[in-house]
This record gives structure tokens, C-alpha cells and sequence, in this order.
């Protein structure tokens, strides 16, 4: 007699929790955070709101958790290709700031998983950089910060504002080659002569 597979708990259980993520975040997105039950992410998800809570204390717990989720999917890994969907970049800091007036922690849960991931990978990038000799000295965490300041170059703002369109892939690049080609002139080659 051939025993049942029975799933794993844990994979069963992370499988509601991201469900549950995705449901929600397709829910404040559609129709704003306070516009959005439980029951509704309920529905979304197909669970029960008995499952929701057994996941989540509070809806507000569950919109922390989508733009941590969100932001930790848009870090940049360790060999920085550009991040594929700037769709749900935009949408995850809407999203947060849209609600950090009322819940300052949201903020800080984007900005720690997003900005400051990402930050880190570039400083680390960077840092290995200058330990080849590639860049000249700095401190590393700085020179990350000017080089997205560089990269983004206000258009974050015009994207949450709504004035600005979504960069093309060719005007993603663009950027990426002005901001690099400005930031390699702020810190040139330590061996080239002056």
C-alpha cells in the first residue's frame, strides 16, 4: 500500500502567505489601502479571512508585509542588472507613500528593503571597485547615494506624481549610461595621469 504524498506544511503555509501577498497587492493598488477589506483580499486570495488573520494580525500588517515583499523582489542582486518591472517598482512606492503619513512604519519598511538595499549592493559594488583600483577613494556608502542621485535624477518624483512617463528600456539605458558616464567623471581613474 502506496502512502499519500502529504504536502509539506511549511511550503503549504508560505504558498497561502504569498498568495495572500499577491492578492493584496493587486487589491490596495486597484482600489486604495482604505477602500480595501479584508474580506475583499479574502476573496482575492481564496481563503478564508480566518486564514488571513491566522497570516496577518491586521490589514495594516498585511500591507507591511506587501511592501517589504514588493521591495525585497525589486533589490538589485549582486551582479545589478536594471530591475525588469519598473511597473511594480512605481506601484510598491505609490503604494507606501500614499499611507506613511498614517503609518510612518511603512516608510520605513520601504525605504530599509528598497532604498537601502539597493544602496548597499551599489556601495558594495563600489567598494570593490575602488579595491581594484577601477575608482578612486571615497566612502563608498556616499558615492552609492550620488550615483542614484544621478541615475534617478528626479524622475521618481515625476513618476509618483504622475508627470512623467515609464522609461522605455532604450531611455532606462540612456540613463544609466549618462548617470555613469557623469559619476566616472566625478571619480576618475586613480592611475591615469593628470
Amino acid at each position: 500500500m502506496n502512502n499519500p504524498v502529504i504536502p509539506d506544511r511549511s511550503s503549504t503555509e508560505h504558498q497561502m502567505h504569498e498568495r495572500i501577498l499577491r492578492a493584496a497587492f493587486q487589491a490596495f493598488t486597484d482600489g486604495g489601502y482604505a477602500d480595501t477589506s479584508t474580506l475583499e483580499i479574502a476573496k482575492r486570495a481564496k481563503i478564508s479571512k480566518r486564514d488571513l488573520y491566522a497570516n496577518f494580525s491586521s490589514k495594516h500588517a498585511v500591507l507591511v508585509a506587501c511592501i517589504k515583499s514588493r521591495a525585497d523582489r525589486m533589490r538589485l542582486p549582486p551582479d545589478l542588472p536594471a530591475p525588469q518591472n519598473r511597473q511594480m517598482l512605481i506601484a510598491t512606492f505609490r503604494l507606501a507613500i500614499a499611507e506613511a503619513t498614517r503609518s510612518p512604519e511603512i516608510a520605513q519598511a520601504l525605504d530599509v528593503a528598497g532604498r537601502e538595499a539597493t544602496r548597499a549592493a551599489v556601495a558594495e559594488l563600489l567598494a570593490n571597485a575602488q579595491s581594484a583600483g577601477l575608482i578612486g577613494s571615497g566612502e563608498p556608502n556616499e558615492m552609492a547615494w550620488q550615483y542614484l542621485g544621478l541615475l534617478w535624477e528626479g524622475l521618481m518624483v515625476g513618476l509618483l506624481l504622475g508627470v512623467a512617463a515609464t522609461p522605455e528600456p532604450a531611455e532606462a539605458e540612456r540613463r544609466a549610461s549618462k548617470a555613469t558616464a557623469a559619476f566616472m567623471r566625478l571619480h576618475p581613474d586613480p592611475t591615469a595621469d593628470g
